[in-house]
């Protein structure tokens, strides 16, 4: 670590990009991504690789996000063998379409879910998404996970004045989502950055900060929003512990402006004080997964 590296937490939460295809074409997002989008060039056999490899490089809890990860077509072939590994999982998912055998494995106690909603009005949100009839679907789904208890957190991004914001965030207060960030807006970084400029005052001060994310193509950035600051490494040649340990890490590190405070975030702990689910602050997404009583054995997944 250089004289000027920030003394920042060691990585232990990993978010994995693992594709760019969403069945949502939202204006604002930040990985540019839609119904054409690329699973990029990484192999199922490459993210398994990198699974295997994760606990030996400090990595605790991985994140599957995208694009859309459900869309991935052996999404729930590596959801499982993240957990294989003894890795915690989030989902972070539009809940556009989720099957009952994926509602199965999303109900394992080492998975928590994390999705995205913008208004309380059908209309207005589907016009945010681009996809007539998500607002029905993602709450129904919301629902869902609330009925089966799978731990869930919602991120509530504002892009006007007009946009029904606040009243999504009283609606999801009332069916019962207790982790819920304080109200987000646009981010000039990756759609966004047609109407805001991108640059390191978009982000948070948290990248890097406990935390990595690795791209479709194998790419290692500080986290999903950093993304336009380049690459450390590539898990594809270099092992993830040697990218994290590695010169091109640190020199990342040292690009981004720490704010105050950055450093009192504490990503073991569930208190509110930072957007926990749009993947701009991830704290709250290190929080482990609330355990639950009955245990579903790795061998019953997927059948």
């Amino acid at each position: 670590m250089t004289a000027n590296t920030p003394a920042l937490a060691p990585v232990h939460f990993l978010e994995l990009e693992i594709t760019g295809r969403c069945q949502l074409q939202c204006g604002h997002c930040y990985a540019d991504s839609g119904p054409t989008g690329s699973h990029g060039t990484m192999t199922t056999g490459d993210w398994e690789n990198l699974l295997i490899s994760a606990p030996a490089a400090g990595i605790t809890t991985v994140q599957f996000i995208g694009g859309e990860p459900t869309q991935h077509p052996d999404f729930e072939r590596l959801l499982t063998h993240a957990l294989a590994q003894g890795l915690k999982v989030q989902v972070f998912s539009n809940l556009y379409r989720i099957t009952d055998r994926l509602w199965d494995l999303l109900d394992h106690p080492g998975v928590t879910l994390a999705t995205s909603y913008y208004s309380d009005d059908p209309g207005e949100h589907d016009r945010i998404t681009g996809r007539c009839g998500s607002h029905a679907r993602t709450l129904s789904n919301i629902e869902t996970a609330l009925r089966r208890d799978i731990p869930l957190k919602v991120a509530i991004v504002q892009l006007s004045d007009e946009q029904r914001a606040e009243q999504a965030y009283a609606q999801m207060r009332a069916l019962g989502v207790h982790r819920l960030g304080p109200i987000d807006r646009i981010r000039g970084v990756g759609r966004g950055a047609a109407t805001i400029d991108t640059g390191v005052g978009e982000l948070c001060g948290q990248c890097g900060n406990g935390r990595a994310a690795v791209a479709s193509d194998g790419d290692v950035w500080m986290c999903v929003m950093s993304r336009f600051l380049g690459a450390a490494g590539n898990v594809k040649t270099t092992p993830l512990a040697e990218i994290l340990t590695g010169q091109a890490w640190q020199d990342l590190l040292t690009q981004v402006p720490r704010r105050n405070g950055a450093m009192a975030c504490n990503p073991g702990s569930d208190g509110n004080d930072c957007a926990p689910a749009e993947t701009i602050c991830e704290s709250n997404a290190l929080t482990l997964p609330v355990r639950r009583d009955r245990l579903i054995p790795l061998s019953r997944i997927g059948r």
